[in-house]
């Protein structure tokens, strides 16, 4: 991530980063991200810059000036794309005008052209499209779609300025076998107070994990206070609101694994040699293993083979690992290690909130 002294100007865009092991996570970078893969067509073009430092912002401006020039030369745009009107705008109107609302970033990253032969074929045979997420957190809007089959998304990401920062076309599979199946331990969400669902969901579109076995139902939880997760200086853990945050086991069981010796990141330099930074693994009984990662460094409280209630204090919330901010990842497993075990549902012990991606949450009692 890229910033400018105090300036909370950044245009921050969520990207997937996956590690050679497959662990992927939350990232905010600015910079492009873009996945455009035709229906049923493994390929993709996508951009590797998510561990990379961007342009600087006030040299973007000028970039996308030039770059509608040379790209738009030919067309004229009369009507601003915005959240609102993108899909419409996608189906029926100018995809010229879209693409000239791309981000420098990620028209570096894919040519109108190939925009356009990609989106037209993905297209064909959609008839509606229902909006599944519309969220607003650091300066970006994020709305996403799944169209009537249910078989292909979209997702965008606006600037403020209604740059395009972010743009993701692929088609999207279920998984009912084990969608429908729930934990037979019963869970408490593993911290105090209001949180809020980065990524959370059945549907890639809600929830990235959810095309890795691994990972399919695991969460990732941010601290956010007026649509930010940080405050004052972006480059400093202490100013996001989730840093140092207590946690807590979320069911009762026994410690089996613990790393608690990785440094925290600076924001926005990752660490893909421990991915999951420092963790806690909890085995919960019927092969149900809860693993809480990103820990804050020397806050781990707990050590292998200590026995837990259910809301026994584990560490702190922190940056450690391939993270890019401090949040929370949280998922339960059919066994202890997060790479070769398979992600389950979790049964949590209140239903009545949805913890999906874009909802508020309200975690224990504080």
């Amino acid at each position: 991530m890229n910033w400018e002294g105090h300036m909370k100007t950044e245009q921050q865009t969520h990207q997937i980063v996956k590690h050679r092991k497959g662990w992927k996570v939350l990232a905010i970078t600015l910079g492009a991200c873009v996945i455009l893969s035709a229906c049923g067509n493994g390929n993709a073009i996508t951009s590797d810059q998510a561990e990379q430092q961007s342009a600087e912002q006030a040299s973007n401006h000028e970039a996308s000036e030039n770059t509608n020039q040379e790209q738009n030369s030919t067309s004229e745009v009369s009507a601003v794309v915005t959240p609102d009107n993108f899909i419409d705008t996608l189906m029926n109107g100018s995809k010229d005008a879209i693409y000239s609302q791309f981000s420098p970033e990620l028209k570096e990253t894919v040519t109108l052209e190939q925009f356009k032969t990609t989106a037209d074929p993905f297209l064909e045979g959609v008839e509606s499209w229902e909006q599944v997420v519309d969220a607003e957190m650091n300066q970006l809007t994020e709305v996403a779609w799944k169209d009537q089959t249910g078989t292909k998304g979209i997702r965008a990401y606006f600037s403020d300025e209604n740059l395009i920062e972010g743009l993701s076309i692929q088609p999207l599979e279920a998984h009912e076998d084990t969608d429908d199946k729930l934990t037979k331990t019963e869970f408490q969400f593993p911290m105090k107070g209001e949180w809020y669902v980065f990524w959370g969901g059945q549907d890639v579109m809600s929830n990235y994990h959810y095309e890795h076995e691994t990972q399919r139902y695991a969460l990732d939880i941010v601290r956010t206070k007026e649509q930010s997760s940080y405050h004052g200086d972006a480059k400093e853990n202490e100013n996001y609101h989730a840093f140092g945050e207590p946690l807590y086991a979320a069911a009762d069981g026994t410690v089996v694994e613990i790393k608690n010796d990785i440094p925290d990141n600076v924001p926005g330099v990752m660490n893909p040699e421990e991915p999951a930074g420092n963790y806690v693994v909890i085995d919960h009984g019927n092969g149900e293993y809860s693993i809480t990662a990103h820990i804050k460094k020397g806050s781990v409280s707990v050590k292998k083979g200590d026995k837990l209630k259910q809301g026994d204090p584990i560490g702190e919330l922190g940056n450690s690992g391939n993270s890019s901010e401090a949040h929370l990842h949280f998922q339960v497993s059919d066994g202890p290690d997060l790479f070769t075990s398979r992600s389950m549902n979790i049964r949590w012990a209140d239903q009545s909130q949805q913890l999906t991606r874009g909802n508020t949450i309200q975690g224990l009692p504080e």
